[in-house]
């Protein structure tokens, strides 16, 4: 009875988070009048993908496709993902493996950095990228969404570095590794769950964040996909069918992200030894 009505729980707690989500595919596929007419029903009774051509033929943003917003996404994305993963595994074996000055101190200001709110650092943020002369440049994203990453990240892959027994590595430099070898056959692999882990958090916050993004950016070319979502939304009226569809193509690349990666999410540490 325990174990079923746990069972029960966990269902109603996947349904309460998954409806929103199959409301949104639904709806993307519904013709307007039914959007606003057709009452509280989950699926389209005539499916359309009106929504969808508008959207990616660029007849709702003139000038601009709705693939260069995409491709603007994906570039600050995979960006911000392979430079905080690769600073943040080096942080997090220097945090983990060698003793400094200040050592406590840096891993209390990381989670102090992330207790600051998000609109807080938006003026100073916005002054400090107009004097580097990023701004109006995916790199001035790539360089917000990095710092904002890192924090969490050192403190996710510390655990991980901490947790490899040091005699791995000893036992490999007694057999002739050098450091790098060391740092790629043995460490690297066992720490690769982690790494994933961060990489995930770190993709949706690029992928997502939109206060920076629409605040750094001018040259509309430029602009990511949850800015480019704004132009759905006017002062009197909502283009939701065309919110729904977009909404549903910025959610699919999160999710082929994630199917990609979780096998290696959910491998454990031992599988790294096992390979190596």
């Amino acid at each position: 009875m325990k174990r079923s009505a746990l069972n029960l729980a966990g269902l109603l707690v996947a349904a309460f988070a998954v409806f929103p989500v199959v409301w949104m595919v639904a709806t993307s596929f519904k013709t307007t009048p039914e959007i606003f007419s057709g009452g509280p029903v989950p699926f389209p009774r005539h499916p359309t993908l009106a929504h969808y051509r508008a959207i990616l033929s660029g007849d709702l943003i003139p000038g601009v496709s709705f693939l260069d917003f995409f491709r603007n996404s994906v570039i600050v994305a995979v960006a911000t993902v392979v430079i905080s993963g690769l600073i943040a595994l080096l942080a997090a074996t220097a945090v983990s493996r060698f003793r400094f000055r200040l050592r406590t101190t840096f891993l209390v200001l990381l989670l102090v950095v992330q207790m600051i709110p998000l609109e807080a650092l938006v003026i100073p943020l916005f002054l400090m990228i107009q004097r580097l002369g990023l701004y109006d440049t995916l790199g001035s994203l790539v360089l917000t969404y990095v710092g904002f990453s890192l924090p969490f990240a050192v403190w996710m892959l510390r655990g991980f570095v901490a947790a490899v027994p040091v005699e791995l590595e000893e036992a490999a430099a007694i057999d002739g590794a050098s450091r790098l070898q060391i740092y790629r056959r043995i460490l690297f692999p066992l720490v690769a769950p982690g790494l994933v882990a961060t990489s995930i958090f770190s993709f949706i916050v690029a992928w997502n964040e939109l206060i920076f993004a629409l605040t750094f950016l001018n040259d509309q070319s430029r602009y990511t996909l949850p800015v480019a979502m704004t132009f759905f939304f006017g002062r009197d009226d909502t283009a939701w069918g065309p919110v729904m569809a977009a909404s549903t193509l910025l959610t699919l690349p999160v999710l082929v992200f994630f199917l990609i990666v979780q096998r290696r999410m959910v491998g454990g540490l031992s599988a790294g030894a096992l390979k190596g």
